[in-house]
């Protein structure tokens, strides 16, 4: 970041030195971020004599697969997310409940088993929109302070993915397990799931379903848990949402 705390990524430079301002869209960032971490990782990677793989595939997970001399394995997802307000934030989607995370011993869409990792990690990156932005704007390369930035007071955090997932998927009836939107509660791990552990983490998102997935079972509902069932019995001090 820049002195104002600014995004120093500025916007993308073609071979006649034009800059294009970057869109806010979260997915362009988040590809920007990941590939602006890739060398700090390697670098953390190779300083603790950790074997690196990335995900073959733009679906795959996780981003980057770690392994320690003693083959001890770690997943890391790299995730974003910007700021709705002052307590919250957009959210993350933390992977799939189906697929990989139900069949643990299979390699569809995945780098290794599910079950090999012995912890699955969130490299979490929020930010600040910066309004008013052109995306339709070019620059020269003698204009680049000038630039805007799309993003603006960056924070970092990782966490166990258990410890920052909702009890409920990210968003409609998507099949990803969604975060928790409070900003203090996603830097600090401290999600409905937290104090209950990962394996009842895991048992909940194996059995979850959604509308879609009941009626093609020929269920009546979504045999889950009610919204807030899961903080009623981990004791939670925040909304689940």
């Amino acid at each position: 970041m820049t002195e104002k705390g600014d995004w120093t990524v500025k916007g993308f430079i073609d071979v006649y030195r034009r800059i294009y301002t970057i869109s806010p869209d979260t997915k362009v960032l988040s590809k920007i971020i990941e590939l602006m971490m890739l060398p700090i990782l390697y670098e953390f990677a190779a300083a603790q004599g950790f074997d690196v793989n990335l995900a073959s595939h733009q679906n795959y997970y996780p981003d980057l697969s770690l392994t320690a001399p003693d083959g001890t394995r770690f997943a890391l997802d790299i995730k974003t997310t910007y700021r709705r307000d002052a307590t919250h934030v957009s959210g993350m989607t933390l992977g799939t409940f189906t697929g990989y995370f139900r069949d643990r011993t299979g390699t569809p869409n995945i780098t290794f088993p599910y079950a090999s990792y012995a912890s699955h990690l969130v490299l979490g990156i929020i930010y600040s929109r910066v309004p008013g932005v052109d995306e339709r704007a070019t620059y020269s390369i003698e204009q680049l302070v000038d630039i805007p930035s799309v993003g603006q007071d960056f924070d970092f955090f990782v966490q166990e993915k258990y410890r920052i997932a909702s009890d409920r998927p990210g968003s409609g009836n998507t099949r990803n397990i969604g975060s928790v939107t409070e900003e203090k509660v996603l830097i600090e791990g401290r999600g409905p799931f937290a104090p209950l552990g990962r394996e009842i983490f895991d048992d909940y998102w194996m059995y979850y379903m959604t509308r879609d997935m009941a009626h093609a079972a020929e269920l009546p509902r979504p045999p889950t848990a009610i919204s807030g069932s899961i903080c009623n019995i981990g004791g939670c001090d925040h909304d689940p949402s």
